[in-house]
């Protein structure tokens, strides 16, 4: 779809915790527009406080799109995800002409901004007893398989994410490959414009902000929210950061104390990891968090730029 005056997909990426939801609902007020949750885990209703949704006031502040709009039950991938987003954009670039994208899931963003690589089919029944290792094994094992032929997947956020995770494993059980080396050359062409921000602090001040973060999701009832959600252990969602750990506390390996210093500890890391995909993917310029005037001058800018082309 071509639209007959230019369009602008305002991208706002981030590590957990730096602060992104607050600044998109500040940026979607000032630009008069919607936003769109880039986030794996917020798209599902039944995953509240492991996956720090906007709050209430947040939500009301600024129509949201994919927070709370499937069910664990469902399966969703970053193709659905790219397919959906690009259908609704379409409608919401009929109304406007800024729409924010926000979150820390980069294989979506990348999904929404690129597309998605061409992948080989996998072998029949392969998925299903990679997902039974998954299931009997653990995400660890998978991951220190795909460590010995695809470090630079290893080294991306997508290696936290079990369903990326398997269908790595797939791509080189099929094709003898890394999954890395499938990397789309040529991004597909979108009929609007991307401005890509990403947003960083003072490593110190991210990490004391996802440890109160920790701190504040324990004392809300993350235990229990695991709890009920045990049945659906093995979907993606729940064996990523913020649940696997709890589940390794229901499950006896270890006490209460250490549940909370792995949440910690491998929230930090996975943050670093978001920093790094960031980093090396598309063409993010990076501001501090609360610098709201600053990356409003810098879209201005962008905006300018283009016009002049």
């Amino acid at each position: 779809m071509q639209f007959s005056t230019p369009k602008y997909l305002i991208i706002l990426a981030g590590p957990t915790a730096v602060g992104k939801t607050s600044l998109s609902v500040q940026l979607a007020r000032e630009l008069g527009t919607e936003i769109i949750s880039a986030d794996s885990r917020q798209i599902f209703r039944e995953l509240n406080i492991g996956t720090a949704k906007p709050d209430a006031v947040e939500l009301a502040a600024v129509p949201h799109h994919f927070i709370n709009s499937h069910t664990i039950s469902e399966s969703y991938s970053a193709g659905d995800f790219e397919r959906d987003v690009l259908r609704l954009l379409e409608k919401l670039f009929l109304k406007y002409d800024y729409v924010v994208l926000t979150g820390g899931s980069g294989f979506y963003i990348k999904a929404v901004s690129e597309g998605l690589d061409d992948l080989p089919s996998p072998l029949p029944r392969l998925r299903q007893q990679l997902t039974g290792r998954l299931h009997h094994e653990g995400l660890s094992v998978l991951q220190n398989e795909i460590s010995q032929f695809d470090p630079v997947f290893a080294a991306s956020t997508e290696f936290l994410n079990a369903q990326r995770v398997i269908r790595a494993l797939e791509v080189y059980h099929t094709t003898g490959m890394p999954i890395s080396s499938f990397q789309r050359q040529k991004q597909s062409a979108r009929p609007f414009h991307q401005i890509q921000i990403a947003l960083d602090r003072d490593r110190a001040e991210l990490y004391r902000r996802i440890d109160d973060r920790m701190d504040t999701m324990l004392k809300a009832g993350l235990v229990q929210e695991a709890r009920d959600l045990i049945s659906f252990r093995s979907h993606h969602a729940l064996q990523t950061v913020g649940y696997k750990e709890v589940y390794g506390y229901l499950d006896g390996e270890y006490d209460e104390a250490e549940m909370e210093k792995l949440l910690k500890q491998n929230s930090r890391r996975y943050a670093k990891r978001q920093l790094t995909w960031f980093r090396h993917q598309g063409n993010f310029h990076w501001f501090h968090a609360d610098n709201l005037d600053g990356v409003l001058r810098y879209i201005q800018d962008e905006i300018n730029s283009h016009k002049k082309k």
